[in-house]
């Protein structure tokens, strides 16, 4: 396997200092999470669960109407960390090729050399992925799955930290092409960003009325730190109970009356990560069932298929989420198998 060293390619963040020894794990995250927030205001959730994916080595999907910020979104969260970004605007005519790059023949050399594409970034943020064809999407599925690129034979490595942002408008479906379950499987979770409400409308007026926030926005965070963000995350406890909750609520999505497609073994997987990243952002090295409930909706609800007559009464698939985690039963306090604050891993 070929290792493609992407910053020695795109050149890499100017002026990169190193990490202070001994600095604290959570301090780090707060700093980007402070940092998004100056830009996108009134989205806590939306910016925690961003930062959630982020941790949990895992990749987001936005989807909103037009307007609402989730390219800003994306792009906010990728200045914030001194890492390399790649932006794709995803069209009709956009090519697989222009995604992972291409091999081109060097008549001086007499040998092909490998030319990378979009995707050999820290940080790729798709544009309206929907616009582009399904030949096209698909692309994206080794590298959002296997975090590599296999050109002509050839395997080369992705950058780490890697993380896919994308984003769609469920509402102008002209000429674009559904993503396909395989597509949608493999991002960790959906988030609509929505309307902000009027004080940060107001807000957004004073900031965003003169210049872009982005312009001033600098880095507040290293890839190494998020490197050793996401190596803490790992370690975050999961008692049994949590772990089987965790799995009873994946079942149930497979056996519900209202889905006709439930949730695969990946987005069992998916939704274990992102608890653990979550406790470790409230400063835990523990699970919680809370953080279980917290996230099913956003990792869960994009992978399900509601049936004909739950689409005929207005069932989405948020509203079936919610259904399973009011009949699931909840594991209980003394069997939860809680580890005390501090005693596991450091930094949390």
């Amino acid at each position: 396997m070929t290792t493609y060293d992407d910053r020695a390619s795109h050149g890499g963040a100017p002026g990169r200092a190193q990490s202070r020894p001994g600095e604290d794990l959570t301090s780090t995250a707060e700093r980007v999470r402070r940092s998004v927030e100056s830009v996108i205001e009134g989205k806590p959730e939306v910016v925690r669960i961003a930062l959630t994916v982020l941790l949990a080595e895992g990749h987001l999907l936005i989807e909103d109407v037009p307007g609402v910020g989730k390219t800003m979104l994306a792009k906010t969260l990728a200045k914030s960390i001194d890492c390399s970004v790649q932006r794709i605007q995803f069209t009709p005519d956009l090519l697989p090729s222009d995604i992972t790059g291409v091999s081109i023949y060097d008549q001086q050399r007499r040998e092909f050399e490998f030319k990378p594409g979009a995707i050999f970034a820290q940080i790729v943020i798709g544009d309206e992925i929907n616009r582009a064809s399904p030949k096209t999407q698909s692309a994206l599925l080794e590298s959002m799955e296997e975090r590599q690129v296999t050109i002509d034979g050839t395997t080369y490595t992705l950058p780490s930290p890697f993380m896919v942002v994308a984003t769609q408008n469920p509402v102008e479906m002209e000429g674009t092409y559904p993503l396909p379950e395989a597509q949608r499987d493999r991002f960790m979770a959906r988030v609509s960003v929505g309307y902000p409400s009027p004080d940060a409308e107001l807000q957004m007026l004073d900031v965003h009325g003169g210049v872009s926030p982005l312009d001033d926005l600098q880095a507040v965070a290293h890839a190494d730190d998020i490197v050793k963000l996401i190596e803490a995350v790992r370690e975050v406890y999961v008692a049994e109970p949590v772990r089987r909750y965790v799995v009873d609520l994946v079942s149930a999505t497979r056996t519900h009356p209202d889905l006709r497609l439930g949730a695969s073994p990946r987005a069992t997987l998916h939704l274990l990560r992102a608890v653990k990243a979550s406790a470790a952002l409230s400063g835990r090295d523990y699970v919680l069932p809370d953080d279980v409930q917290a996230l099913a909706a956003p990792v869960l609800a994009h992978r399900l298929l509601p049936t004909a007559q739950a689409q005929l009464n207005r069932r989405t698939a948020e509203q079936v989420v919610h259904d399973i985690l009011q009949r699931t039963p909840v594991p209980a306090a003394h069997s939860r198998g809680e580890m005390p604050p501090g005693a596991g891993i450091r930094g949390f």
